[in-house]
């Protein structure tokens, strides 16, 4: 069963720079994954130091495997996420 996922961010203003340095390197990690079908990464337009991951992995084991891959561990484990004011992970199915 597929695993869709609404991630959102609120960076610390003062590191806002610093992580959107690191979203290219994990954008392009991640969609090498075995089992990613598609991964999206928007910013606010209204509130930069707002972040949306848009991820879709082929099942449970997939997903599973981002969470524990060497680069989602030193980049968002490691680095991101400390710098987040909230971290909110919401699951997903499509309807229409």
């Amino acid at each position: 069963m597929q695993r869709e996922l609404i991630v959102k961010w609120k960076i610390k203003e003062t590191e806002t720079a610093a992580v959107l340095q690191l979203l290219p390197e994990l954008a392009e990690k991640t969609k090498k994954e075995p089992g990613n079908i598609s991964y999206a990464i928007y910013q606010s337009e209204s509130d930069p130091n707002e972040i949306i991951l848009h991820e879709r992995y082929l099942d449970e084991q997939a997903l599973d495997f981002h969470k524990n891959s060497a680069h989602y561990q030193a980049i968002v484990a490691a680095k991101i996420i400390p710098q987040l004011e909230l971290r909110e992970v919401i699951f997903v199915k499509q309807l229409f």
